[in-house]
C-alpha cells in the first residue's frame, strides 16, 4: 500500500499560535482557564487539561476572578472579554488573527451604512463571536435564506473562515438578485483554501482518502466534503482507533489529509498503524503462500 500525506495537513498558523499560548499559560501560572475548548480537537484539549488548563463554559467563566484566562482560537465578543478584565483577570487572547481582521472589516462596513451578512453556521463559536461585533448583522447558511433577504440598499457579505469556496459564492451571489448593491468579500482563511485544494488534488490521484480531525471540527468536515467530490472511497476519522483497516487493505494507493486542529502525533499514529497493518498482511500472505 502506498500512503500519501496531503500538503498543508495538520496545524494552521492560528491553531499553532493558540496552542503555544496555552502552553505558556500552563507553564507560567498555577491555575489558568480556557473559555470553552481551545480548538476543535478533543484529544489535544484533553491533553492540555491533564497538564493543568481548566476548561470552563462561557457562563462559568463569568465568575472567574484574578486569574489567567485564555480566549480560544474561535474568539469571543468584545463585551465578554471586557467583563473578564473587569474581574481582574489577565487575558491571553488566542483568537485567530484572521478573525481579528474580519472583525475590523465588518465594523467599518457597518459604520459606512452597509448591512453585514455572514455566510456560516449560526451555532459555531466563530460566527457567534463575529456577529457580536455588529449592531444588526444577518447570518445565513443556505441559498433559500439568501433569497429571502430583499430590498436592502447596501450589503457587505463575508464568510466563515472554514467554508468551501464554492459554497460561499453560491450563497453570496444569490443576494444580488434582490438587493441593490452587494459587495462580496471572500474571508475564507487562506490556509483553509490551500488545504481544500490539496484535498481535491490528492483525492483525484488515490483509490481512497482518509480525512483526520475532530468530529466537531468545521474545517475537517469541509475537507471530507471536498474529498468526497473527487474520490469514491472516503473515510472520516478522529484518531487511529477509527481506522477501518480491513476495508483499507483492498486499496493500493491511500491519501491522508488532516484538519487544521489535528496534532502531528495523530497523523503519525495513523500512518504508523497503516504501515504495521500492511506489513502484517504481507507476512500472513507470504506464510499462506509458503504453506501451499
Amino acid at each position: 500500500m502506498e500512503i500519501i500525506i496531503a500538503d498543508y495537513s495538520g496545524f494552521c498558523g492560528g491553531v499553532r499560535r493558540s496552542v503555544d499560548l496555552a502552553n505558556k499559560a500552563i507553564e507560567e501560572n498555577e491555575i489558568s482557564y480556557s473559555v470553552g475548548p481551545l480548538i476543535h480537537n478533543p484529544q489535544l484539549v484533553s491533553k492540555l487539561e491533564g497538564e493543568g488548563l481548566k476548561v470552563f463554559s462561557k457562563e462559568e467563566a463569568e465568575g472567574i476572578k484574578n486569574s489567567t484566562v485564555l480566549i480560544r482560537a474561535h474568539g469571543e465578543s468584545a463585551k465578554f472579554k471586557d467583563k473578564l478584565i473587569e474581574n481582574g483577570n489577565e487575558l491571553l487572547d488566542a483568537t485567530c488573527p484572521v478573525l481579528m481582521n474580519i472583525y475590523k472589516k465588518i465594523v467599518e462596513k457597518e459604520k459606512e451604512g452597509y448591512k453585514v451578512v455572514i455566510v456560516g453556521d449560526k451555532t459555531h463559536p466563530e460566527i457567534i463571536a463575529m456577529e457580536s461585533f455588529l449592531n444588526d448583522g444577518i447570518i445565513i447558511s443556505d441559498e433559500t435564506e439568501a433569497k429571502n433577504i430583499k430590498g436592502n440598499g447596501k450589503l457587505y457579505v463575508v464568510s466563515q473562515t472554514t467554508n468551501r469556496l464554492d459554497y460561499f459564492y453560491d450563497i453570496a451571489n444569490k443576494l444580488k438578485d434582490n438587493n441593490d448593491s452587494v459587495v462580496i468579500e471572500n474571508t475564507i482563511c487562506k490556509a483553509t483554501e490551500n488545504r481544500q485544494q490539496a484535498a481535491k488534488s490528492l483525492a483525484k490521484e488515490v483509490d481512497c482518502m482518509i480525512v483526520a480531525g475532530g468530529f466537531n471540527s468545521s474545517n475537517t468536515n469541509k475537507l471530507y466534503q471536498v474529498a468526497g467530490m473527487y474520490c469514491k472511497n472516503v473515510f472520516r476519522i478522529e484518531t487511529v482507533k477509527d481506522l477501518p483497516l480491513q476495508k483499507l487493505s483492498k486499496f493500493k494507493k491511500v491519501g491522508i489529509i488532516a484538519g487544521a486542529s489535528t496534532p502531528d502525533e495523530i497523523i503519525e499514529e495513523v500512518v504508523s498503524s497503516m504501515d504495521e497493518f500492511t506489513k502484517e498482511e504481507f507476512m500472513n500472505s507470504l506464510e499462506d503462500s509458503l504453506k501451499k
